[in-house]
């Protein structure tokens, strides 16, 4: 049997963590969640997500130095980040992409619009 394919959501925010984790988890993967750009780090080296949901503005790392960090370590560039931030002007657009995002979502976002990017990126859940 297939490994389920894993979801990792970082925001210091509880409430989208817990409803885009709800909805994520509902459609059938798995799904992880961290609070900080450390904690971040730290569950992206250790369970190697195949996507990232990544808040910008947290505690301890923002969002593009996580981004920044995971896309140089990951030299076959795997893993699918979606920067969330509720600023979606021009150049945090542009600080996004240079720091290595592959998508970026402006909060306040639908968790259904969500689920549809996440099946549109990995297929199907296993």
């Amino acid at each position: 049997m297939p490994d389920v394919k894993t979801v990792l959501i970082v925001d210091d925010e509880p409430h989208i963590l817990r409803s885009l984790g709800f909805v994520i988890h509902r459609a059938g993967y798995r799904v992880i969640e961290a609070r900080s750009g450390r904690e971040a780090l730290r569950m992206i080296r250790q369970h190697h997500p195949d996507l990232v949901f990544l808040d910008i503005m947290m505690p301890e790392l923002n969002g593009y130095e996580v981004c920044r960090r995971v896309k140089q370590e990951d030299g076959s560039n795997s893993t699918f980040i979606i920067m969330l931030t509720a600023k979606g002007q021009r150049p945090d657009r542009r600080a996004g992409v240079e720091a290595g995002a592959d998508e970026y979502m402006t909060k306040p976002f639908s968790p259904s619009r969500a689920v549809e990017r996440v099946q549109d990126i990995l297929g199907p859940p296993n």
